[in-house]
């Protein structure tokens, strides 16, 4: 057998530390890493390819893929802690500042290679005096994480590498600590060596189809929708209907509203194709397509017959896409923003934080408010109100005290605050809803 098609008859596994036995991947998935030749997944990268064919060819595509990017995005990121440190909250600040996560640009096109590509690799960068200063997007395409056919890294010291299909050579090799990936819906989350899949990846058939339909009503209307003249000459001679065809047809672009005939026949109009309304096919395919894409087809523009109860469970189904989207995102950003801080020689795991996106503005600001205001009288603590709302409880609380030692007169003292009666009535409010009432007596 020749070396080029030899199998491996051995499979080197890297050193265990704990318990674990077995294989992470499937026997499928093993086969094509042992033959993988050390390249990139090109299944993947045909996927991606097509994906940016789609947002580049239809608007609707392009639509999805910006609503949701910036649905994602919207309010920015967040630091929330549970005992506020001065030092973190400096840390953040700068790292944020650096990194330009506070550039809706930035945050929305990271959004849109998440979604378009399934996939997140962020590379960081460290300068000379070992602080984080950029957050570099890769393409993933080019990424090829370097595991074993069990699914492990082979070394993390190298556990990504970045590939150059046209010349058969790796660019560069990534630690693990240099380069997050995050991946969204991969086959097996255990199994390192699989990628996440775009978010519209099932749907590139229906799309196809439903492109191809668009173009072929478009020529059916064009060649059968215009109205037609039929005109009869009884027992008139070829020389007669020459001769009446050329003068009826000479002034073909002028408004004819009377013919002249001197022999016994008739002009009847005969109509167009009558069933240029019965698209159903169309509407199939339209609502295949928006079946396997995150935004439901009314948030489109698409609504008829579409009830609105209907559409708010449609769109409650959409916000918790986003919400996962916006944990994947939280969670690069998070891993890069530990990495600063072991850089600066602080221990992330000794302090309690998180970061996300603050609350989307789905609510009215009076919905937003009568939330609040429910949950305080429930007694949480003021600032997790401040964080359910979107707000950093910290920067709230900085602003309260200096607006007061700034605007206020007779600044009242933090033990001698008025606190208002909150009460709140089940069923007295639109929808079945509770009501709220606020009383500083």
């Amino acid at each position: 057998m020749s070396w080029l098609f030899r199998r491996k008859t051995e499979m080197v596994e890297r050193p265990s530390e704990n318990t674990e036995i077995g294989m992470r991947t499937t026997p499928e998935r093993a086969t094509r890493l042992e033959y993988a030749w050390e390249n990139i997944d090109f299944d993947h990268r045909a996927v991606v390819a097509d994906i940016r064919r789609m947002d580049k060819e239809d608007g609707r595509v392009k639509r999805i893929h910006n609503r949701v990017a910036r649905d994602v995005t919207r309010g920015g990121l967040v630091l929330l802690q549970a005992a506020e440190n001065d030092r973190i909250n400096k840390e953040w600040r700068e790292f944020v500042q650096r990194l330009e996560l506070n550039n809706a640009q930035k945050l929305k096109s990271d959004a849109r290679g998440l979604v378009m590509e399934g996939n997140l690799p962020i590379q960081w960068v460290l300068n000379e005096s070992g602080h984080v200063v950029r957050a570099v997007r890769m393409p993933s395409e080019t990424i090829r994480p370097n595991v074993l056919p069990n699914g492990q890294f082979k070394d993390v010291q190298t556990a990504y590498a970045q590939h150059d299909y046209r010349t058969g050579v790796d660019v560069a090799q990534f630690a693990l600590w240099q380069l997050t990936l995050a991946r969204l819906d991969p086959d097996n989350y255990d199994d390192l060596s699989c990628l996440g899949r775009p978010f519209m990846d099932a749907s590139r058939e229906i799309w196809r189809k439903l492109r191809m339909t668009d173009t072929d009503l478009v020529v059916r209307r064009h060649h059968r929708s215009p109205m037609r003249l039929a005109h009869v000459l009884e027992n008139a001679t070829k020389e007669d209907m020459e001769q009446y065809r050329e003068a009826t047809e000479a002034n073909k672009d002028l408004i004819t509203t009377d013919f002249y005939l001197n022999k016994k026949g008739s002009v009847s109009a005969v109509q167009g194709d009558a069933t240029m309304g019965e698209i159903g096919d169309v509407v199939y395919l339209l609502d295949s397509f928006f079946a396997g894409s995150p935004l439901p087809k009314g948030l489109m523009g698409y609504t008829d017959g579409m009830a609105r109860d209907i559409l708010e469970d449609l769109k409650r189904d959409y916000y918790d896409e986003v919400d996962q989207l916006q944990d994947v995102m939280a969670w690069v950003y998070t891993q890069g923003f530990k990495l600063h801080l072991l850089l600066q020689g602080i221990n992330p795991e000794s302090q309690v934080f998180q970061i996300t996106f603050a609350e989307r503005r789905t609510e009215t600001l009076s919905q937003t408010t009568d939330r609040a205001l429910k949950l305080q009288a429930l007694g949480m603590p003021q600032s997790m109100i401040w964080e359910e709302m979107g707000y950093n409880a910290a920067d709230v609380e900085k602003r309260r005290t200096d607006d007061a030692k700034r605007y206020d007169p007779y600044p009242q003292s933090a033990g001698h605050e008025h606190q208002r009666k909150i009460s709140v009535t089940p069923g007295n409010a639109p929808k079945g809803e509770s009501a709220t009432s606020v009383s500083n007596r």
